[in-house]
This record gives C-alpha cells, structure tokens and sequence, in this order.
C-alpha cells in the first residue's frame, strides 16, 4: 500500500487550519493537527479588503505552519485559500508574501471546488447514503451540498459566511429581533433555489461540517449530556440541538465568551451561525442530524 506524507493548509476566513498526515489509497493517519484564528476578513470582509492586522496574523500563522511542516519530512504540501482570498482585492499580494517568505503556493479555489473536497472530507467521516445535504459554514461561504457516498447530486457555494452576516447583521447585544428577520429575509432571497433542491433530492441525513457544528455538538452534550459521538462524528436529537440554537441566539457577548465550550473565534460568529441552521432547519422536515469533524482539509489529502 502506498503511502504519502501531505500537509494540507486549509486557509479559511476565519480559521487556518494544517494537517499532515500519512495517506493510503483511500484512508489516512493524522501525524500532526494545528489551527489558527487568523480572523482574516477582520474589519474588511465586506468591503472585499483583508485589514493589515489580519493581514500579519495570516503571514505569522503561515510562517508558524512551514516550521511545523519542516519538522515532519513532508512529501507534498497543499494550501488552498477560500473565500476571503479569493475575493480581497490584495489576496494576490498576500499569496505572494507568503510565497516569498515560506516557498509555500497557495492555490485559491472557487466554490465549486471547494464544496468537492468540503464532499470528499466528510465522505471519509461518514456514510452519505442513502442521501444527504451536507452544509459548510465558514467565515466568508456557505457550501451546500445534495450527495450520495458514490455521487454529488448538486451543490454550490454562496457569499454568506458568518464572517460576512455578522458584519452585515449583528450590530446589537443581544442580536435584535430586528436583526434577525432581516438575516432570515437575507437568507430567502440568496438560498431561494434551496427549498426546491431539498423536495427534488429529498436528502434523508442533513449534516454540518465541522466549525459551528462542532460547538452545537459540545454545547448539546453539556446541557442535555445528548447525542451520540461516534468516531469522527456526532449524531443530534433534533429537539435538543433547535434549544441550543435559541439558547445561543438569545445570549449576550458576556456570557459566550466565559463558556469554555465557546472558542473565541466564534464568541460572536456563532450566533449568525445559529440564525443560519435555524433557517435551513426551517426547510427540512428530517431528524437525522449529524456533525462530521472532517470537511475541506480532510478533503485535500485525497485531492488529485
């Protein structure tokens, strides 16, 4: 069996992720796992601009990661950037720096791709069949994908991140009523294909990729001691994950932040996230919930 050591540099909006692994022909053995909350569309993602202190905290972190990646004799390093890079009018000069200063290139690919490898990731966590709609929250993008383990039946990315919704929306504490119907008027008009696409795929598992879900998971089993890990994945009561999500969603900055449970970049994230899977929820009418904690860096170890 052959075997490869890749470093995969997932360099999202919010969060730079790096996994180095041993991959087989179609498993892996995770050899080292490291994040960074770089916050990279900080005071600029809706202007299409990243700030120059997310500018530094992305090139510090990149530096930090080919220090990591020297230690371990990697075969191949893939480094794909999403969002927030490819739509800042100075991802370029970013993409550059970093080239100069680590030798590391990184590829921006659009959504399309991205939602592909977000697919081939959570397909090595979880069986997809006999359908499911897999959704990705990030800083900058939403992926949703409609699958099966053998196919995707349709997916596509859209420009409503919590990165961005934030910005756009949350401007109180706790958010308003306001606020979040015009999230939720927002959300109809961007995802008005999506209700269409949930009746003609009928998808009979719905499952959040890592991130936000990943605090739904941990916030579901403190207050309930509910679900179900199993491996890399977590199986949702409905009902006690839709009490989370108000439970969040009427909270205040304060009291996120002293939960241990809450990581700091997502204090505030996580409340557009919580209005987002309500909203989606909303539209699906099945109760097989699931968290996969592979998703897009998963993704790229397998990426031809």
């Amino acid at each position: 069996m052959a075997k490869k050591r890749i470093a995969a540099l997932d360099l999202g909006t919010n969060t730079f992720h790096l996994l180095i692994a041993d991959v087989f022909d179609n498993t892996f053995e995770t050899i080292k796992e490291e994040q960074a909350h770089v916050k990279l569309g900080e005071g600029g993602i809706n202007n299409g601009f990243i700030a120059d202190a997310p500018f530094k905290r992305g090139l510090d972190a990149i530096q930090h990661f080919k220090s990591e990646i020297e230690m371990f004799s990697v075969d191949v390093i893939r480094a794909t950037g999403t969002a927030a890079l490819r739509s800042a009018k100075n991802g370029s000069s970013f993409i550059e720096q970093v080239k100069d200063s680590t030798g590391i290139e990184i590829q921006i690919i659009d959504g399309d791709l991205e939602a592909s490898l977000i697919y081939t990731g959570v397909r090595a966590s979880v069986s997809l069949d006999p359908s499911a709609l897999i959704m990705d929250i990030g800083g900058g993008s939403v992926e949703f994908i409609f699958c099966n383990d053998q196919t995707i039946f349709w997916k596509k990315s859209y420009p409503i991140g919590a990165a961005k919704l934030m910005a756009r929306f949350h401007d109180t504490d706790p958010i308003s009523t306001q606020n979040i119907e015009a999230i939720n008027l927002h959300l109809s008009s961007t995802l008005d294909e999506l209700g269409s696409k949930i009746a003609e795929f009928s998808p009979g598992k719905f499952i959040g990729s890592a991130g936000a879900f990943e605090t739904f998971a941990a916030l579901v089993t403190e207050k309930f001691k509910g679900g179900q890990a199993v491996g890399n994945t977590f199986e949702f009561n409905r009902p006690q994950l839709e009490v989370i999500l108000k439970d969040i969603i009427a909270s205040n900055h304060q009291s996120r932040e002293a939960n241990p449970l809450i990581i700091p970049v997502r204090t505030d994230m996580i409340v557009v996230a919580s209005v987002l899977t309500q909203y989606v929820l909303s539209l699906l009418p099945i109760k097989n919930i699931l968290l996969s904690r592979y998703a897009l860096k998963e993704g790229l170890l397998f990426k031809e």
